[in-house]
Parts: C-alpha cells; structure tokens; sequence
C-alpha cells in the first residue's frame, strides 16, 4: 500500500474518533433520550459539543478532497516522496486543528485548516505536473 492510502486509512480512524468524541459530548448534554430519538428537530449544540460536531463536519469537508488527492495520486501512478509528505503534512493538520478547534484556539485552527488545504491542494498539483 502507497504511503497516501496508508495516511487516507488513518484519516478514516481519526474521522472515527472525531465522531466517538462527539457523540459522547452530544449525549452527555442532551441526554440519551434525545440522543437516540428521531430528531425531527435538529438539536443545536453549544460549547465543547457544538465544536466537536463542527470540527467533525469540517473533517468530512476535507477528508471528501484529501481522498480525492489520494485516488488522483494513486491511479495516476504519482507517487512520490513530495506526494507522501503532503499526506503526513494533511494528517498532521487534521490532527492539530481537532484540539485548536475544541479550544478554540484562533487564529490557530484556521492556520492549520490553511495547511491541510494546500496539502491536498499540492498532491492534487504534483499530479497533474
């Protein structure tokens, strides 16, 4: 397996964490009832709760184009060790803005969501040149 499709494996564990912390902070502030009705009603979160949902949403939004750099990498026969450092450098990103975030540590998080960016950006570009 590439180097990029191990750090895309390892992107999926962490959306997997994202999500586990999130549903624990969610049912711990609108209970397990709520939690696990039918929510017709969307249940707005505030504080840790409400960033970990939004952290987590954002790491979707960027998994969707991390991936897409991936599979343009891999099936373009692309790889390379520029290649492989932009995936460690977007893993290393998502993983530093899920705490900036909780924390809400700006300008910070929105550096490192910068920085995720332009690495799949980058993999995406090597691709094609």
């Amino acid at each position: 397996m590439t180097t990029e499709l191990t750090v895309l494996a390892l992107a999926g564990l962490l959306q997997v964490a994202q999500f586990s912390l999130y549903s624990a902070l969610s049912i711990r502030q609108v209970g397990p009832k709520k939690a696990a009705g039918p929510r017709d009603v969307a249940h707005v979160l505030t504080g840790t709760a409400g960033r970990a949902q939004r952290a987590m949403n954002n790491h979707f939004e960027g998994l969707i184009l991390f991936t897409l750099a991936v599979v343009v990498v891999t099936l373009g026969e692309a790889a390379s060790s520029f290649t492989a450092a932009c995936a460690w450098v977007y893993l290393i990103a998502r993983i530093a803005y899920w705490p900036a975030y909780l924390l809400g540590l700006a300008p910070w998080r929105s550096l490192i969501w910068f920085i995720g960016l332009l690495a799949s950006t980058f993999m995406i570009l090597a691709a094609l040149f």
